[in-house]
């Protein structure tokens, strides 16, 4: 699918399973209600836990998260590209459907070159929650994706990284781990 293409069927709420580094993740447009919603009832997940969003560089976090100094982001940056997830303070403006409960947001820097070049085309970060009903197995194929969630989504090709484990969860302001 082409960039203009892939830019539109998020726009218009389809959501994308995708391999990352531990597992494939489901993910969308995080401005669009509609579809976080597709997702969160697709796993039978919970709003008020929140969700990742995943990005191909800092600028497309941006707009979510409370501007930081230049230290602050060089903290962020030691860290990142990787499977490192920093739980920063959202944005006053920053929908609760992806905060949850929270007034911080879950952001990463993805080092998966499949992830990376799907949020680069998209041109915006996407939500990143793991392809799984809530509290089972992630999956790690395409098949295992289809199996779970049939055509409610569009799955893209590519290999799941070599991580075992989810992304470490670390408060950015504390940092308190969350989920190591």
């Amino acid at each position: 699918m082409d960039a203009r293409s892939l830019f539109r069927y998020l726009k218009n709420g389809g959501v994308v399973a995708y391999p990352t580094e531990s597992c494939y993740g489901l993910g969308c447009d995080p401005n669009n209600r509609a579809a976080v919603k597709k997702i969160l009832r697709m796993k039978k997940r919970p709003q008020t836990k929140g969700l990742i969003l995943v990005a191909a560089r800092f600028k497309q976090l941006q707009p979510f998260i409370t501007p930081l100094s230049k230290e602050q982001i060089a903290k962020a940056q030691s860290v990142w590209p990787g499977p490192h997830t920093w739980l920063m303070p959202a944005r006053k403006h920053c929908p609760a459907w992806l905060t949850g409960n929270h007034t911080t947001l879950a952001v990463r820097i993805t080092a998966h070159p499949d992830t990376a070049r799907l949020c680069k085309n998209a041109g915006m970060a996407l939500v990143s929650t793991s392809a799984n009903l809530s509290g089972g197995k992630a999956a790690r194929t395409a098949r295992h994706c289809r199996a779970l969630f049939g055509n409610q989504v569009l799955i893209m090709p590519g290999l799941v990284g070599h991580q075992r484990k989810p992304s470490t969860i670390q408060d950015f302001l504390t940092g308190h781990i969350i989920r190591s």
